[in-house]
């Protein structure tokens, strides 16, 4: 029997960029991801694979970009004064984090530094990446009233019941 919307599913999983192989994200061996099917926390090719399995099921699967964190988009790499970002020691390549205008945590790359110009990437570290998932299926039940309403398992916790930034829907 497939797995609905609004059932709490817990996975095991090691994702890998699909063309490179590197390891991206992986809770083997730690606390399962919990997720409330149907509500957007997982990325959407993601869920759809899951939406085939049953509890207890293995699988290997391959989520293209668009179904991922989207195609790379060349729009989101902008410049800003080098003032904006006082007291930060800039490295190309570092993370930065941000608050979007909506509220939520915002994850940005240094992309380069130019004379007093900053090369922000606002995209997804994945964007543009088809990705690789090894997952099992530890648990599926149907989520309570209050689960359903709140969109958190057990009620309390952060994303994704505290699972990986590679899977949660509110990093995308």
């Amino acid at each position: 029997m497939a797995i609905e919307n609004n059932t709490v599913v817990s996975i095991e999983y090691e994702v890998k960029e699909a063309e490179s192989g590197e390891v991206v994200d992986s809770n083997k061996g730690g606390a399962p991801l919990e997720f409330i099917m149907g509500q957007g926390q997982i990325i959407p090719g993601l869920e759809k694979h899951i939406a085939q399995m049953n509890e207890g099921e293995s699988k290997s699967v391959e989520v293209s970009a668009e179904e991922a964190y989207g195609p790379y988009d060349d729009q989101a790499v902008q410049p800003h004064d080098k003032e904006q970002f006082s007291g930060i020691d800039l490295q190309e390549g570092m993370t930065l984090y941000g608050q979007s205008e909506q509220g939520q945590t915002v994850q940005v790359t240094v992309k380069s530094l130019e004379g007093d110009q900053v090369l922000i990437d606002y995209n997804h570290p994945l964007a543009g990446k088809a990705l690789a998932f090894d997952l099992t299926i530890s648990s599926a039940r149907a989520a309570t009233d209050e689960e359903i309403q709140s969109g958190v398992v057990g009620g309390a916790g952060g994303c994704c019941g505290g699972g990986g930034d590679a899977c949660c829907g509110e990093h995308k």
